[in-house]
């Protein structure tokens, strides 16, 4: 069900106390997943640490992405232990920089072959490693806003308009096993405003946060026993 055209006509009525209930409704998103090697329990007393993919030359996946997922999981389920990425990543220096980490399941033995990294990874006792690969862009601006400054005080008269596209991709590696157990996917778009009667008023889609807490949820079925 697409919403935009809902918000469109809401928003030239918008009362400030509407703000809040309007923002959530501007924004629609799916989740699909694909299943490899169903998980059977929780991960107990194991760890499971969530990495960007910034190889690509075009976009980076974003750290507070990252982070947010990272969150989520650990606010739903408090047994699971997600280490952080900086942590990680500085942990295993240099083997998780974007020009050295491995972007197949397939890498996992020859990258275990390192001793320090397995004995890094032992030490963690890193269960699950999952790769999170996308990014979230602005698109499709439109309308405009003039502002001045006069005697009387400053003010601004317009109304501006913009689409934000959330699209990441999770893939779940299970480090004991040695592969890939699942990919989950998942796309947000959302329709922001920007109405201005004297004082412009922002109303932001929250795009990146429906895509992050759609994507946790997911994968809180791979590591968590209580899902």
């Amino acid at each position: 069900m697409n919403l935009t055209p809902l918000c469109a006509r809401a928003v030239r009525a918008l009362l400030p106390g509407a703000i809040i209930a309007l923002t959530s409704a501007c924004v629609t998103s799916t989740v699909d997943e694909m299943v490899f090697n169903e998980p059977t329990e929780g991960i107990g007393n194991s760890s499971v640490v969530i990495l960007g993919r910034r190889h690509a030359s075009d976009y980076e996946t974003e750290p507070d992405f990252i982070e947010c997922v990272g969150d989520h999981i650990a606010a739903r389920d408090k047994s699971i232990e997600v280490i952080g990425e900086l942590e990680f990543i500085n942990a295993l220096y240099p083997w998780f920089e974007p020009r050295t980490a491995p972007l197949r399941a397939q890498d996992i033995d020859r990258l275990m072959q390192q001793q320090p990294v397995a004995e890094k990874m032992a030490e963690l006792k890193t269960e699950y490693m999952i790769w999170i690969d996308g990014s979230t862009v602005r698109t499709d601006s439109a309308g405009s806003m003039t502002c001045a400054i006069g005697p009387g005080g400053a003010g601004c008269f317009g109304f501006g308009t913009w689409s934000n596209d959330a699209n990441y991709e999770a893939a779940i590696w299970d480090f004991t096993d040695r592969v890939e157990v699942g990919r989950v996917t998942t796309s947000a778009t959302g329709q922001s405003y920007m109405p201005a009667v004297v004082v412009p008023i922002p109303i932001i889609a929250p795009v990146q946060g429906t895509a992050c807490d759609g994507i946790a949820d997911q994968l809180l079925q791979f590591l968590s026993s209580e899902y």
